[in-house]
């Protein structure tokens, strides 16, 4: 089993398919050359070192440097799956999306139903979302919660390198199209990543502490705060389930579900605001189905329905932190 940074999972798991599969093409702002070099191709791979040295492997009809326009990038992307390829398009940042909203809303995820299944869009789109580097309110949103709104559309949230590499395999070898969204603050992380040729199928959520009191649902960068507080209960004999969704389209709900019916207490953290959020709908789905169960309300742990600060002191004041969670839970866990 070896060891690798989230990034490198993301770059290796790209370059093994490229290797494997023609039809794979990288396309996007900068995957040749980037961080203000003089031009040509210098396969630096981007802004976040993804896609290093792939041109010098794979060449210009496959690595794709293109005009700063989001929406030629995914416009691109969903011509190419129509055309029987496998384009991977990058996204610098995923706040920038809205510009491309009609080709992923009104065209990629349409297409399969549009033409009643006898066309398929396997485009990948990745975006590097999140905040916490001190980016401003342009740089540092996580959109995932309107996208998952969107029927059609595979949401992908990998929090380590071993689910990149597992998740990332999985939209590789499907049909459809996905979003993956990869967070800023995860980039460097280290992670054991098994060997062999396997996938993560996509609706598996991933069970990190298992507990009889309290059930922590997250995703990407808000698992491991999740952790954190969950370990810090566990020191006062505090067990707590804490529930890594993976992919919020489809999404676990029976994980989710069965959770909280041990539990009968349910804490959802989520970097969003909260308004109309990821957090708001798994709640409902508890309050739905799981309501017999529930010992308590329902707590969720967001940001606030801001913009996110440019100051770092107020950008760490926005997110949710391990110390919010563990109040929230602390919370819940004192309802009478």
């Amino acid at each position: 089993m070896a060891k690798m940074m989230y990034r490198d999972a993301v770059r290796s798991t790209i370059f093994e398919a490229m290797e494997r599969d023609e039809r794979v093409v990288v396309l996007g702002e900068d995957v040749v050359g980037g961080m203000g070099t003089a031009g040509g191709p210098e396969a630096i791979g981007g802004i976040w070192s993804t896609s290093t040295g792939f041109y010098d492997a794979f060449g210009p009809d496959r690595v794709i440097d293109t005009p700063i326009s989001e929406s030629a990038i995914v416009g691109a992307a969903g011509g190419l799956a129509l055309a029987g390829k496998k384009p991977i398009a990058e996204l610098m940042f995923a706040d920038f999306i809205g510009v491309s909203l009609d080709q992923i809303w009104n065209q990629i995820a349409k297409f399969r139903y549009m033409f009643g299944g006898k066309s398929t869009c396997p485009a990948i789109i990745r975006m590097a979302y999140g905040g916490g580097f001190n980016a401003a309110a342009q740089h540092s949103q996580s959109v995932h919660h309107f996208l998952t709104a969107m029927p059609g559309l595979k949401v992908v949230m990998p929090s380590t390198p071993e689910d990149v590499r597992g998740l990332l395999r999985e939209a590789l070898r499907g049909d459809d199209p996905v979003i993956f969204l990869e967070h800023k603050a995860l980039y460097g992380v280290t992670g054991e990543v098994p060997d062999g040729d396997w996938t993560i199928p996509f609706g598996h959520a991933r069970l990190t502490r298992a507990g009889q009191d309290l059930t922590l649902v997250a995703t990407g960068l808000m698992v491991s705060r999740c952790e954190a507080a969950a370990d810090a209960l566990a020191k006062d004999g505090i067990g707590c389930d804490v529930i890594d969704l993976r992919t919020t389209s489809p999404m676990d709900e029976e994980a989710i579900l069965d959770s909280v019916e041990v539990t009968g207490r349910l804490v959802v953290v989520d970097e969003a605001p909260q308004r109309c959020s990821l957090a708001t709908d798994i709640s409902a789905l508890a309050a739905q189905k799981a309501f017999a169960s529930l010992k308590a309300p329902i707590e969720m742990v967001c940001a606030p329905h801001s913009p996110v600060p440019f100051a770092l002191e107020l950008e760490q004041a926005y997110l949710p932190s391990a110390a919010k969670i563990e109040a929230a839970a602390r919370k819940v866990l004192g309802y009478r």
